[in-house]
């Protein structure tokens, strides 16, 4: 008899042929050797009992799933569930991204079986939950490469704060940090961890880290902690948000697929004291709601927002700054990009001097504030010489002579194009839901009507497709 080995076969059965296995917990081997036993047992019903024979098997199922295996056009979703008190969520999750016609595997971390089970995990998957690097019976076919390999996408929720810093350093040390650290698919994170944690400036340096190197983000939201008496930003989003995330990801095609996209969003607030700053009046919806229809064409999308009350745009990595020059520098290392869009309205000045304490109030005497320049992130972009994103576009918030003042920033800013529009307060543009744009670009003026900020966001970004396309400067 001629030898057959799985390296033999081709890519196509390879695949199938690791699916089943992973669904029954075996090596691909000894699903081979299950295969040609049940074919030589219904060939020959004369002989020993396929259970009989199946059932000296490690790890061998004696009955068929529950379920129906996914199709062959499922997305394939790898989730890693990591160990804090937000992994009773990950349940919800699966079924979730289940319902939406997903294929899901699950890998635990050490820490997260003390929150959830293998056995619960499983029963939802319907096939075998993952948990060890050294497991004899997925390793005997590099089990750890093959699930970092045979996915559209790997989601890690919770992220704990351990699970970033080993991501960020490229630890791989145990099953999940290995595939996390092997895995050529987009990463999607969804952050859960005490709001102390979260503030961390370690912290802070590991996420900037992992978005620099194309992680997604997800969260965290606000709220109660498990812990008594204590609330912040740092619960994971919701299954629903993280779905919202995942699809966006995974959505194929789009009118922006492939492409990088920068977005600033929100105000800045320049510090004068440990109490106050210097702010101005932006919401940041118009720049959130940018990044979310970018997200939805299909982009790779990072967001750089200043200080807002508005949730993370599903399917967009975001970075949050508080000053100028934070978001320079965060807009910095979020290139290279095809395309940048300035949306946040950022302080022109900063306090020279910040002081330590907070300011008092003294009778007949009043303080001076000296001002100096913050870096200028639009013209920075829009005129670099190499690096430069093919599409610039700024904003230009006015008050009076809006096209006028716009077309003259979009000569000195040396950007492609400017949206203007008018945030008199009359206007009812700042902090509202509905805007009036005008398209200024080199070739003229375009009038847009009122309309809400979602459709302003959408009418922006088939313009910039179109542009990247070739049909339209």
């Amino acid at each position: 008899m001629a030898s057959l080995t799985v390296r033999q076969l081709d890519d196509t059965l390879k695949r199938l042929l690791r699916l089943r296995a992973a669904r029954h917990g075996r090596s691909m081997e000894d699903e081979v050797r299950v295969i040609l036993r049940d074919a030589a047992q219904e060939s020959h019903p004369g002989g020993s009992g396929t259970e009989q024979s199946q059932a000296a098997l490690p790890g061998r199922k004696t009955s068929r799933p529950t379920s129906e295996p996914a199709s062959e056009d499922a997305p394939r979703v790898l989730l890693i569930i990591g160990g804090g008190i937000a992994a009773y969520k990950s349940l919800d999750l699966i079924r979730r991204l289940q319902e939406r016609g997903a294929h899901l595997r699950c890998v635990l971390t050490a820490a997260a079986q003390h929150f959830v089970t293998p056995l619960a995990v499983g029963a939802l998957t319907g096939e075998r939950a993952f948990a060890d690097l050294f497991d004899p019976q997925s390793e005997f076919d590099v089990g750890h490469i093959r699930l970092a390999r045979d996915c559209d996408l790997v989601v890690v929720a919770p992220a704990t704060a351990d699970l970033l810093a080993k991501m960020a350093g490229g630890h791989a040390d145990d099953l999940a940090t290995a595939v996390l650290l092997a895995t050529d698919k987009p990463i999607l994170i969804a952050p859960a961890m005490n709001p102390g944690m979260w503030t961390a400036k370690a912290t802070a340096r590991n996420l900037a880290q992992l978005t620099a190197d194309g992680v997604r983000v997800v969260g965290p939201n606000s709220g109660e902690m498990a812990e008594r008496g204590e609330a912040g930003l740092g619960r994971m989003a919701e299954p629903l948000e993280i779905v919202a995330a995942a699809q966006s990801i995974l959505r194929r095609g789009g009118s922006l697929a492939g492409q990088r996209v920068v977005v600033t969003s929100g105000p800045t607030h320049e510090p004068i004291d440990p109490v106050r700053y210097i702010a101005n009046r932006s919401s940041g919806k118009q720049g959130h709601a940018i990044a979310a229809a970018a997200a939805a064409a299909g982009a790779e999308v990072t967001l750089v927002s200043g200080p807002v009350n508005l949730p993370d745009p599903p399917g967009v990595s975001v970075v949050k700054v508080e000053t100028a020059r934070q978001m320079f520098d965060a807009v910095e290392a979020a290139f290279p990009a095809d395309v940048a869009i300035f949306a946040a309205a950022v302080a022109d000045w900063r306090s020279q001097g910040t002081s330590a304490s907070k300011i008092k109030k003294q009778l007949g005497h009043t303080p001076t504030l000296t001002l100096t320049e913050n870096p200028d992130i639009l013209s920075s972009i829009a005129q670099r010489t190499s690096g430069r994103p093919r599409l610039v576009i700024g904003f230009a918030a006015e008050t009076n002579d809006v096209i006028a003042n716009a077309q003259a920033k979009l000569r000195k800013k040396g950007c492609d194009w400017i949206v203007a529009n008018d945030v008199s307060a009359e206007s009812g543009v700042m902090g509202g839901d509905t805007n009036t744009v005008h398209l200024v670009t080199a070739s003229g003026v375009e009038s847009w009507q009122p309309q809400a900020k979602d459709q302003v966001a959408r009418s922006l970004i088939e313009r910039v497709a179109a542009a990247l396309d070739g049909r339209q400067r």
